[in-house]
């Protein structure tokens, strides 16, 4: 049963930013070795990259870069809540950052799905 708190929009979207920000958190290991690959040598980076070219990996990156652009667009949004006044501007920008965040998401995957 959902409480009348989980069914508005702000649940969602602090869902959505922690979520996202998980998501991120999971894949700096990856990103750390991959840089420590390319300190090894040449062979040990070329192995990884030839590692990252299957489609699972593929698949991950877009939901890395979806989740990038969500937390950014969520960021956004919690530091208008936090930092302006929230009659009028306030109110605006953080459904706007709401906004922001879906559209990118929406384009980060449609430029993706062009290049794929």
């Amino acid at each position: 049963m959902m409480r009348s708190s989980q069914k508005h929009w702000g649940y969602w979207a602090a869902l959505l930013h922690r979520l996202s920000g998980l998501a991120l958190v999971c894949f700096l290991p990856l990103h750390f070795l991959a840089l420590g690959l390319a300190l090894e040598g040449e062979g040990e980076l070329q192995s990884f990259l030839g590692w990252s070219e299957q489609f699972l990996v593929k698949t991950t990156e877009i939901g890395l870069v979806v989740a990038l652009t969500l937390h950014l667009g969520l960021g956004l949004r919690v530091l208008a809540i936090e930092a302006l006044p929230w009659r009028g501007t306030r109110a605006f920008l953080a459904v706007l950052s709401f906004i922001f965040a879906a559209v990118m998401g929406g384009a980060v995957l449609a430029a993706i799905g062009g290049a794929v």
